[in-house]
């Protein structure tokens, strides 16, 4: 369990910070010829690689999610039982009486 919080931390800081990194190194001109644009064009830019920057991680983190084998994790059988009670409890059956005889 701690290795799972661990990733979704890691993940959880690079959607934040990469894409603030990405903006202020376009805002200071860190980037080669991103001097050369004006503000409209850098604006859009450094936004759109911002947002593209964030879906990698996304991408990453469900990819690393998927990686894992499955017999590792086995669900705990009291809340296994509970969710089946609430299913149960939230799927009645049709009652003959709502039904109209044709």
């Amino acid at each position: 369990m701690a290795k799972v919080i661990e990733k979704f931390f890691i993940a959880s800081m690079l959607m934040w910070t990469l894409p603030v990194a990405i903006l202020i190194a376009f805002n200071n001109n860190l980037f080669p010829g991103s001097a050369n644009m004006n503000p409209y064009s850098l604006t859009l830019f450094s936004g759109f690689l911002a947002v593209i920057s964030v879906n990698i991680v996304i991408a990453f983190y469900i990819y690393m999610a998927m990686k894992e084998p499955l017999e590792k994790h086995e669900p705990d059988p009291e809340f296994v039982s509970e969710a089946e009670a609430s299913v149960k409890r939230l799927v009645k059956p049709e009652s003959s009486s709502t039904k109209k005889d044709e």
